[in-house]
């Protein structure tokens, strides 16, 4: 878990910038994934080239049927799935940390000053440092969970294609050097495998639940947002504020 150490102190940062559903997405890669693949997964799928026996002993045939029928092994490619899937996130804290620190330093600036009015006012954060999802940011940031969802719909499909859903225990070859009349290989603990290759699954798609539900939480709280401010703005205010809120 210590290679993953890294990663899980940044993604834990964006939970204090996220929505609730944001953290429990957070909660879900950094529980349902990232603990599994670095406390189970490993000494589950450590030995499916090892202990997988065929029928043959001809050398170098259990290598190319291996590498047929796994072009990338499971935990390298669920490896590439958390990095990637994890990728707008980080961007978003890069994006995020920015904005705080600008308008912290804005907010140290106003307090030397007697008269404000003129003065540009910070536009994301309160004096709690509490983020509203408006303009830049909230673009930023339902950009951000679009990505993700593409990246993570793109490895669901692409483990589809690659190996399907379930491990099948028999792999048939007819590749070189391996005998012509066909070679069977079977691969050690299929039906465990396969438990692990559908618990993946499922959280990979709760993940792109998640995600879209944040979507329409933060379209509906920006839509509130701006139905509670409408009253107390002018016309051309109110059409300066619904494009600042809308992006």
């Amino acid at each position: 878990m210590g290679d993953w150490g890294f990663l899980s102190k940044l993604l834990d940062k964006v939970q204090s910038h996220s929505t609730s559903i944001g953290k429990v997405w957070l909660t879900v890669l950094l529980i349902f994934r990232i603990m599994v693949l670095g406390a189970g997964v490993d000494k589950v799928w450590g030995d499916e080239q090892s202990s997988m026996v065929c029928n043959v002993n001809t050398p170098g045939c259990k290598n190319v049927c291996y590498d047929r029928a796994f072009p990338i092994s499971h935990t390298r490619f669920w490896v590439l799935q958390i990095l990637f899937v994890s990728l707008p996130t980080l961007v978003y804290l890069g994006y995020v940390l920015t904005i705080v620190h600008k308008e912290n330093k804005l907010r140290e600036h106003l307090q030397s000053l007697t008269e404000r009015k003129r003065m540009k006012l910070p536009k994301y954060t309160d004096d709690n440092g509490k983020l509203h999802y408006k303009g830049n940011l909230l673009c930023v940031y339902i950009t951000c969970i679009l990505v993700t969802i593409l990246f993570e719909s793109a490895f669901i499909v692409g483990q589809y294609m690659l190996y399907g859903f379930t491990m099948d225990p028999l792999i048939s070859c007819e590749r070189d050097p391996c005998p012509s009349a066909g070679v069977e290989c079977f691969m050690s603990r299929p039906t465990e495998k396969t438990i692990f290759i559908i618990f993946m699954l499922v959280v990979a798609c709760v993940s792109v639940v998640l995600n879209v539900a944040e979507i329409f939480y933060l379209i509906g709280r920006a839509a509130v947002f701006r139905r509670y401010r409408t009253p107390s703005v002018s016309d051309e205010d109110h059409k300066s504020f619904s494009t600042e809120t809308f992006c």
